[in-house]
C-alpha cells in the first residue's frame, strides 16, 4: 500500500534526484518524489528501516507533526517563489494563505513558534542569500539585483544586506569570501 512520507530539508531538484537514485538502488518502490514529499510502498519493517536510513544518510529528516509539515511547506513555497522565481508579485501573506488554504495569522504564529523566526525575517534571509548568489555570478548591478528581488530601491536591499551579513554589498563582492548558506541552514 502506498504511503506518503513528508521529508524535511528537501530544497532543490538535486535533493529529489539523490533520493530517486538511492531509493531505486535500494529497490524501494515509489510513485512520486516532490520537494518535501515522497509517495512510496513500504511493505516490511526492513524496507521502512532502509527507507529511513536513506533519508537520514542524505541529510534529510522525516517529519511528524502537522505543525512541522505546515512550516516545511511554508519554507518550500517561499524558497520556490524567491530563489527560483525571483520574488513576489503579490503580498507574502496573501500568497501563503492562498497556497496553504489557511489564515495567514495561523501560518505566521505556527511558523514563528516552530522556526524561531518570523516569516518576514525568513523572507529577508532568503532574499539576502539570493542576492549573494547574484553578486557571485557577477552578471547584474546592485540595482538590477534589487529590482530582481522586488525591492523598491537598491538602498533598501543594501541596508538589509549589511544588517544580515555585516558587510556592504561592495565589500562582499570584492572579498570573494562568498560565505553562502544552504537554504536548509537559514532556519
Amino acid at each position: 500500500m502506498e504511503e506518503t512520507f513528508y521529508i524535511k530539508n528537501m530544497v532543490c531538484d538535486r535533493c529529489k534526484q539523490v533520493l530517486h537514485q538511492e531509493l531505486s538502488k535500494a529497490a524501494i518502490p515509489f510513485s512520486k518524489i516532490e520537494l518535501g514529499e515522497i509517495v512510496a510502498t513500504i511493505s516490511s519493517k526492513t524496507d521502512y528501516e532502509t527507507f529511513k536510513k536513506i533519508i537520514m544518510a542524505n541529510g534529510f529528516e522525516m517529519m511528524k507533526s502537522d505543525t512541522e509539515l505546515l512550516v516545511e511547506k511554508t519554507k518550500e513555497l517561499l524558497q520556490e517563489k524567491i530563489i527560483v522565481q525571483g520574488g513576489f508579485d503579490v503580498k507574502v501573506s496573501t500568497y501563503l494563505a492562498t497556497h496553504l488554504n489557511k489564515d495567514y495569522s495561523v501560518i505566521s504564529k505556527l511558523f514563528s513558534t516552530e522556526a524561531g523566526m518570523t516569516i518576514e525575517k525568513y523572507v529577508i534571509h532568503l532574499k539576502i542569500e539570493k542576492a549573494k548568489e547574484l553578486i557571485q555570478m557577477g552578471q547584474f548591478t546592485f540595482s538590477e539585483i534589487a529590482y530582481t528581488l522586488n525591492y523598491k530601491s537598491s538602498s533598501h536591499l543594501a541596508k538589509q544586506f549589511k544588517l544580515i551579513t555585516g558587510l556592504s554589498m561592495t565589500a562582499y563582492k570584492t572579498a570573494k569570501d562568498w560565505n553562502r548558506k544552504t537554504l536548509d541552514k537559514i532556519v
